[in-house]
């Protein structure tokens, strides 16, 4: 049976949420999830894996959160190439530029960004949101 991880920050529980909706998502389409605060996750973590799902609230001037996210995407990015990376985030103001960003940072390390862009929300998710997100952890399943 493959494996999703999925390895996440969040600071109001509203990407924890999200996280969670994308381990549903990968359940149902017959793998196993393991969710990961990114404070526990290492690089070696992900080595292995074909493909898994990243999320991070947008931060400050619309960006990773500073003291482990961005630490944590800084060493993993020299080992991105060939993978298949899910994005997802929550975000309260801004136009969605740190996901923009975040996809292009994949992108360039060589790997490909599930659906081509990563599930942004506006505050807590919704019913669309949880559909999308849990559409995000099938596509995982079949790529893991």
């Amino acid at each position: 049976m493959s494996k999703v991880k999925i390895v996440y920050w969040s600071g109001t529980g509203n990407t924890e949420a999200m996280a969670q909706a994308v381990a549903d998502g990968a359940k149902s389409a017959g793998a196993d999830a393991e969710l990961i605060p990114v404070g526990t996750a290492s690089v070696a973590d992900l080595a292995g894996e074909k493909a898994f799902a990243l999320g991070c609230p947008s931060m400050g001037a619309e960006q990773l959160e500073e003291g482990e996210m961005e630490p944590f995407m800084a060493e993993l990015e020299g080992s991105l190439s060939g993978k298949s990376v899910g994005l997802f985030g929550s975000y309260g103001w801004g136009n969605q530029e740190w996901m923009r960003d975040w996809e292009d940072r994949c992108k360039n390390a060589g790997a490909s960004v599930v659906n081509d862009e990563g599930v942004a929300f506006l505050g807590a998710p919704d019913d669309a949101t949880v559909s999308a997100l849990q559409g995000l952890g099938a596509a995982l399943a079949s790529r893991a």
